[in-house]
């Protein structure tokens, strides 16, 4: 006799069965997005994706640790060479500050930026060579899982280098209000919005070359979402430009909270990232999904 062991199991099996069971108890006692998504686009695992890439960057915390250090030698450059040049300016509620307390916390949230953008990167060469999705969508995973669990992993290696960050600037004196610990929940929205972008944009990358791309977006937005110099240096058309920047947004909420000024206008900040956050997170399921299950 042949081995049976090697036979496909039938649809109507005892095995099959009982995982089917299991899914739909789960979805039954699950969260809101559980009951309303469909299964085969999200089934609450996105953890699992988070974990996996915990466990790669393990084996390479060097990688984690080495993203801390620009926007460290940012800070350190200001507070050493241009403080030293340059006079106090206005800052939020039009009290004067320091230059380096003008830049800080836009450096802040320019990292949470760049470690999101770099790692979804990653995402093309998942993609397009390693197959790792194909992998995963053959399991109980679904095209939102994928999308959450990559922007979740973005969003806490964009935390890390947030949290350094402030600690320098607490160390330098620069941290001294009490709202100034929000500093890293503003980080962490702006993270998830351009993790979620950046995640959209690697989908529909067909080469590495284009890369520069991405590269081409990002710098204008480091340097002139007001990072180093205030909106009224801008004339009216180029404002307008500025205030497109989800960049600019996360900006202008850090810079309010580092010095203890609140503004009605943060609400519109606040409403302006989470909607874009929500978009992007929409848009990358969907290219996921179109990409491989279509």
């Amino acid at each position: 006799m042949g081995n049976t062991s090697t036979l496909p199991v039938p649809e109507t099996s005892p095995e099959i069965a009982a995982v089917r069971e299991a899914l739909a108890k789960r979805r039954e006692s699950g969260g809101l997005l559980l009951r309303i998504v469909p299964a085969s686009r999200y089934s609450g695992l996105a953890r699992r994706l988070v974990m996996r890439s915990a466990l790669v960057y393990s084996r390479a915390w060097l990688v984690l640790l080495s993203g801390v250090f620009e926007p460290l030698f940012y800070l350190l450059a200001f507070q050493v060479g241009f403080g030293s040049l340059v006079d106090d300016v206005t800052g939020p509620g039009g009290r004067p500050i320091t230059y380096v307390a003008f830049v800080a916390p836009a450096l802040l949230v320019a990292s949470a930026m760049n470690g999101a953008v770099y790692e979804t990167l990653s995402i093309f060469y998942k993609l397009r060579f390693d197959r790792l999705y194909d992998a995963m969508l053959a399991t109980p995973m679904g095209t939102l899982d994928v999308a959450l669990g990559e922007i979740s992993w973005a969003v806490l290696r964009s935390g890390m280098y947030a949290m350094a960050f402030l600690g320098v600037m607490a160390a330098l004196g620069l941290a001294t209000s009490p709202w100034s610990l929000l500093l890293i929940p503003v980080a962490l929205l702006v993270a998830t919005v351009f993790a979620a972008l950046g995640m959209v944009c690697a989908t529909l990358l067909k080469s590495s070359s284009q890369f520069d791309y991405i590269h081409v977006a990002v710098m204008p937005m480091f340097l002139f979402s007001t990072t180093f110099y205030p909106m009224s240096v801008y004339p009216p058309a180029m404002q307008v430009l500025v205030e497109i920047s989800p960049l600019y947004h996360g900006i202008e909420l850090a810079r309010g909270l580092s010095v203890g000024v609140l503004d009605p206008s943060m609400i519109g900040h606040v409403a302006y990232l989470v909607v874009l956050a929500a978009l992007g997170l929409y848009a990358s399921s969907r290219r996921i999904e179109k990409l491989l299950l279509s």
